[in-house]
């Protein structure tokens, strides 16, 4: 899942089993919206409350129980499969191509939501176009840097202009609890496709769902209309 530290505060961080024990009453939120979500913020409080929908803050999740620790300077980014060129991009290199900014929400699945969340990075677009799509491609894989977490994208949707290679949120370099120092971030779909500690990008012909896709969540993971988000899914 991908997920985040709170936005102040320590971050709680949140293994997998207790991830999937919540997310039948996280569905409530993502069901009946920001009314209940805000109720339960309200009510809840710190402690382990927070750990449930509502607060506007954000969650930490990790699949393995720890967090991968890559220094800046070590970090490397593998561009492969169906390209023409492939690439290991530096954080620099990364940080000398073309960088966009978005102002986005990050709906996690469960039902919480932080609003606008100021994020900085290269449009993934502009790197695939960087390594030259081959024309059997039709999906993009990804991996994260804790060796178990993988997510997917049609070729179609990595190439909207809100999905961002990303190495900057809330104002600054992205922290580890964040899935720094680089992360994928999907605006318009469920966090869990935002992966996070972002290893590699691999073009392929039909690409293998997921870690939580394998896990009984949709591989297209659209948040749509729900909480007021205004996202327009294309396939």
């Amino acid at each position: 899942m991908a997920s985040e530290g709170e936005s102040t505060g320590q971050a709680v961080p949140v293994g997998r089993r207790v991830f999937l024990a919540m997310a039948g009453l996280g569905a409530m939120g993502v069901i009946f919206g920001t009314k209940l979500q805000g109720a339960l913020g309200a009510a809840i409080g710190t402690g382990l409350g927070g750990l449930l929908p509502g607060g506007n803050r954000f969650r930490i999740y990790t699949v393995t129980g720890s967090f991968p620790a890559i220094l800046p300077a070590d970090y490397r980014l593998s561009v492969s499969g169906l390209v023409n060129r492939p690439m290991t991009l530096t954080l620099d290199q990364l940080a000398a191509m073309p960088s966009v900014k978005l102002v986005k929400d990050f709906q996690c699945v469960t039902g919480w939501r932080v609003p606008q969340v100021h994020w900085e990075g290269v449009r993934l677009k502009d790197i695939l176009d960087a390594a030259g799509v081959k024309g059997g491609a039709a999906a993009v894989e990804f991996d994260s840097y804790d060796g178990v977490d993988t997510e997917s994208l049609t070729l179609s949707q990595a190439s909207r202009p809100d999905v961002i290679v990303a190495y900057r949120m809330l104002g600054e370099s992205i922290s580890t609890p964040h899935g720094g120092p680089v992360r994928l971030y999907v605006a318009p779909m469920y966090g869990y496709k935002s992966l996070k500690w972002l290893s590699s990008v691999r073009l392929v012909e039909n690409a293998t769902p997921g870690f939580w896709e394998q896990n009984g969540y949709p591989v297209d993971a659209w948040v749509g209309n729900v909480n007021g988000r205004q996202d327009a899914p294309i396939s």
